[in-house]
């Protein structure tokens, strides 16, 4: 039956992927996936570590879930969440994964998010809480995606790399101050270590936008919203807006 949330002009499905668990062999699953990724035809990037995976990937619409459950198998997870999009052409080159260290890269010793976590707001709740003057409101991303497009009142913290963001927190933030943190990012992964970081340094009320800018963009109608501009993402649609409609 055909998805009635998809455009008949699909040309590709789009997955933006991230889950933390223990991955075992990561270089072994590696060459597995890379042919998981031929017999499904496809596009994008997987990034393994021994905490997990991210990424973002694409295949036409039939072929993407069948390719995920099949990720989802090799990697032995009951789940394997994601955002949805669709893209008319192409959006990557070819398709890669790559073992790194970290999933996403903060150089902060052993942060576990399933430990400890900030408190997840839904998109339908985000606007409440950011307007509250006792918010700090940071956008985890980099000054460009910020430059893109940002939450009304958000900070940037002036990162060239999320690694920087450890070095920002000790020289900016304080406990003792700063009573309620919210921060933001594209898809929640870089939340979710940040946030992990700041609690295990005494912070105590860290919350994180669920699903991330794509998930707001996706339910919270342009007339409600406090997005202000585009998200950056990485891949040929370069950005996108309200109902995740790219720019180009």
């Amino acid at each position: 039956m055909p998805d009635p949330h998809q455009p008949e002009n699909s040309a590709y499905r789009i997955a933006a992927l991230y889950r933390f668990a223990p991955v075992d062999h990561p270089e072994e699953l590696r060459q597995q996936l890379l042919a998981l990724g031929e017999e499904y035809g496809a596009c994008g990037t997987l990034i393994l570590a021994e905490e997990g995976i991210n990424g973002t990937v694409a295949a036409s619409p039939e072929a993407l879930p069948l390719f995920l459950d099949a990720v989802c198998d090799a990697l032995g997870f009951d789940a394997l969440p994601a955002k949805f999009a669709d893209a008319p052409y192409k959006p990557f080159g070819r398709f890669k994964v790559k073992v790194k260290p970290e999933i996403v890269t903060m150089r902060a010793g052993n942060l576990d998010p399933n430990a400890v976590s900030g408190q997840r707001v839904d998109p339908e709740k985000w606007n409440a809480l950011i307007q509250d003057p006792e918010v700090r409101l940071i956008d985890m991303r980099n000054s460009f995606e910020f430059d893109y497009g940002h939450f009304e009142g958000a900070e940037d913290p002036g990162t060239v790399n999320f690694a920087e963001f450890p070095e920002f927190a000790k020289r900016e933030l304080n406990p003792e101050k700063h009573s309620k943190i919210a921060m933001y990012c594209t898809g929640g992964i870089r939340c979710e270590k940040a946030s992990a970081y700041l609690l295990e340094r005494g912070f105590q009320n860290v919350y994180q936008l669920e699903g991330g800018i794509l998930r707001y963009l996706e339910k919270i109608p342009e007339g409600e919203s406090l997005w202000q501009g585009e998200c950056f993402v990485f891949d040929e649609r370069e950005a996108v807006g309200h109902g995740l409609k790219p720019k180009r």
